[in-house]
């Protein structure tokens, strides 16, 4: 029976004269399903691919977790201390205090634009490998070696560097508000100023870094921040960045200084929130053409049970039970969404791998923040669209697999 049942849905999916192709509704109803499935492939590799490729770039600067004071001063004292017993923790593989300051960087011809000052720890000494950062030099290292010691060195992104024309070997000055000295003649604030010597150029492929981020050595930064001794926090890496919130949940209970732990996702929130529902829009917008395919299948199987109306009448008089009826139109269904759901699916894969090994769409990393457009296909997110494509599908069979169920065999037979 289930044999005959098959045979039925694919002779009544074929054209009439015999032709062993699909008739024409058919191929527009696969169409539409294959559209709708090859596009939620793509969109939701694209989006995927945006939030890995972000997460990679900001986790070259930013750590695992910070741990950071309470106050606005933003300064944590004793910090040694506090670093020891972090460093004891579990899921903890290093950690290294840092400083972070705003300021102002200017050339020896007088251009200035405004910076992010980061005091690290140097490369070689205990702590460097916290972030990756250290490993993306183009030019000199992060040890901020220089010929002259009277001067600290400094290791500036590859865009800042171009914009104030500054290369290893050349002198800039630094500005800020720490240690403000007022003019005695005339009242005004002078700011503070310390000449640095370029000791390195970096390059991340993240635009916010490479733009405005300027790297000083862990003493350079305190004593340009005025901290003295102090530091602003503490970056720690972890075994897996994927259990950084497990990890700082674990200091956040066991550390007794009043700080405040912080993971790398806690720290990006409002861009990875953002990234998320604009994958979850994305993704109810393109289902939105699978739905319209559904109705596609209504509309098919719909003139299908019209056009067959006298033939299913013949079969329910044979003896044909009307579940069989049912069935057949189901089988039908569930083909036209499963054609289109492969075709689909091959389709969308297969453009997906060309975007991201040919880099075909490119992008202004000044806006967007990477040069390309970047994909990642993800197994769960392909198999949850194949399994909504297969049900919608399957529900949309439902109706017109009832009506051709519930047609009386003389009446059916008398159909014109």
């Amino acid at each position: 029976m289930r044999d005959l049942e098959l045979s039925i849905a694919w002779r009544y999916l074929r054209s009439r004269r015999g032709s062993r192709l699909l008739s024409l509704i058919s191929v527009i109803a696969i169409g539409g399903v294959l559209v709708g499935v090859s596009a939620l492939i793509v969109i939701m590799g694209v989006m995927n691919g945006l939030q890995r490729d972000l997460r990679e770039k900001i986790l070259v600067g930013s750590p695992d977790l910070r741990v950071l004071p309470y106050g606005s001063d933003m300064r944590m004292a004793d910090w040694a201390n506090l670093l020891a017993d972090v460093k004891k923790a579990p899921g903890v593989v290093e950690a290294a205090p840092f400083v972070q300051t705003q300021g102002l960087v200017r050339n020896l011809a007088g251009y200035m634009v405004g910076t992010q000052v980061v005091g690290i720890v140097p490369g070689g000494q205990p702590g460097d490998k916290v972030t990756t950062i250290r490993d993306h030099a183009i030019l000199g290292d992060f040890r901020f070696a220089r010929d002259s010691v009277a001067l600290p060195g400094a290791v500036l992104g590859k865009l800042l560097a171009s914009k104030l024309n500054a290369f290893p070997g050349d002198t800039v000055v630094l500005l800020g508000a720490a240690g403000l000295d007022m003019n005695a003649s005339t009242g005004a604030l002078v700011p503070r100023a310390d000449t640095v010597v370029v000791s390195g150029v970096f390059e991340t492929g993240m635009f916010e870094y490479d733009d405005s981020y300027l790297y000083l050595s862990l003493e350079a930064g305190q004593r340009f921040a005025g901290f003295g001794t102090d530091v602003t926090g503490l970056e720690v890496r972890t075994t897996d960045r994927w259990s950084a919130p497990v990890v700082a949940d674990s200091l956040r209970a066991s550390l007794e200084a009043p700080v405040r732990v912080m993971d790398w996702q806690e720290q990006n929130r409002s861009l990875f929130q953002a990234l998320k529902l604009e994958k979850l829009g994305m993704s109810v917008i393109l289902l939105l053409i699978v739905v319209v395919a559904a109705f596609n299948i209504v509309s098919t199987l719909t003139m299908v049970v019209a056009d067959k109306t006298r033939e299913i009448g013949i079969l329910r008089a044979m003896g044909l039970p009307a579940a069989s009826i049912r069935r057949i139109f189901l089988y039908q269904g569930i083909v036209v969404g499963a054609v289109g759901t492969g075709g689909g699916l091959v389709l969308g894969l297969m453009v997906a791998l060309l975007l991201e090994k040919y880099r075909l769409i490119a992008l202004d990393p000044s806006v967007y923040f990477i040069d390309h457009l970047p994909v990642a296909i993800q197994a769960l997110d392909v198999l949850l669209i194949v399994a909504a494509s297969i049900v919608i599908a399957a529900v949309a069979t439902l109706y017109p697999a009832k009506q051709a169920a519930r047609l009386y065999p003389v009446e059916a037979i008398r159909h014109e």
